[in-house]
């Protein structure tokens, strides 16, 4: 299994523009002044101004933190690996374009909690898929000529929701549904003249965590020759509107007993149960603020340095922050940059 950081930044933070210009560009344009001026030596003064003058305004941005896991199995196109999106927030695109992946090449998406640097994108997902004829095999096989809204509309007593093959996954939780759904319903409710436009209209539904009968239900995925079960694990993000708001994150578990903890968004280990799962994890994904004003729904560096134990500082990658963490040297297991990818199991 493999772990893509695609976003390592909180929700609001925001990157910088910042003067720069193409490499084969500035080369163009040093080119040119030499040739103007008739010298093989340019005043430094000169060249500033000059590639100051050709310059273009680039931004350098800070993607909110959304993670992408890999499994070494059979993906919806019938290739490996299938890609999993640990939330999708409104940056998940652009930072998905970074590694060169867009919505195609995404199976699913596992949804934590309705805010939205983590389910911004999910109109994004649903919308690009949907009207992508060629998302799956399956998907070109199921439509044949038609137009998707055709398919819908002409066949809807037999064809509700495009079958499960011809769509990504989504995971989450039964009390993170229906604020979902709430969320991004107006949003995704846009297939012209379609009745009954649901979410199950773009995304093939697994609820996992505590269901109806009381039993916990996990989702396996294949990784090789071996699997990782994948469980919810509950986590107090905010007190909104006098109600709790729960992040349920995701422990997940290889077969041969590591594993991988990511809370997601929670308050510094609340409730106290909670530390057990902490304990047991050998790598932790660490949600860390670092604004000069708490918010009181993330844990603070300041927390994290001050009061989480040692055993568990040094399983922890932290992230989330408006700016990297200030932190001693070794406390930590390290600080997450865009981009940044761990295998697991880990060895080391």
């Amino acid at each position: 299994m493999k772990i893509t950081a695609i976003g390592v930044n909180a929700a609001f933070s925001t990157g910088v523009y910042a003067a720069a210009l193409p490499v084969e560009k500035a080369a163009q344009a040093i080119t040119h002044l030499l040739q103007e001026q008739n010298t093989s030596q340019l005043d430094v003064d000169a060249v500033s101004a000059y590639l100051q003058q050709q310059s273009e305004l680039y931004y350098l941005p800070k993607w909110q933190s959304n993670f992408l896991i890999e499994f070494d199995m059979l993906n919806k196109r019938g290739t490996r690996p299938y890609r999993l999106l640990v939330d999708i927030g409104g940056d998940a695109r652009h930072a998905l374009k970074a590694l060169q992946l867009s919505s195609t090449h995404i199976d699913g998406v596992y949804i934590s909690h309705p805010h939205n640097d983590h389910i911004g994108g999910m109109e994004y997902m649903a919308l690009t898929t949907l009207f992508n004829p060629f998302y799956t095999p399956a998907k070109k096989q199921w439509l044949g000529e038609q137009f998707i809204a055709d398919k819908l509309f002409l066949e809807q007593k037999i064809w509700t929701v495009p079958p499960g093959s011809c769509k990504p996954d989504l995971f989450v939780h039964k009390k993170v549904l229906e604020p979902l759904k709430r969320a991004v319903g107006p949003g995704m409710d846009t297939v012209q003249g379609v009745p009954d436009v649901t979410i199950e209209t773009y995304f093939d539904l697994h609820l996992v965590g505590k269901q109806e009968d009381g039993t916990t239900s996990s989702h396996l995925f294949e990784d090789g020759n071996d699997s990782w079960k994948m469980t919810p694990i509950f986590a107090m993000h905010v007190i909104s509107s006098s109600e709790e708001m729960p992040s349920y994150g995701i422990n997940l578990e290889h077969s041969s007993g590591y594993n991988v903890l990511m809370p997601t968004d929670t308050q510094h280990m609340i409730p106290k149960q909670l530390e057990a799962h902490y304990h047991r994890a050998n790598r932790i994904y660490m949600d860390c603020e670092t604004s000069p004003y708490p918010s009181g729904v993330h844990p603070h560096i300041s927390n994290l340095i001050n009061d989480m134990a040692a055993d568990i500082q040094k399983k922890c990658l932290l992230y989330h922050y408006d700016t990297y963490p200030d932190v001693p040297n070794g406390m930590f297991y390290g600080i997450l940059h865009a981009g940044d990818a761990h295998i697991y199991p880990d060895e080391s």
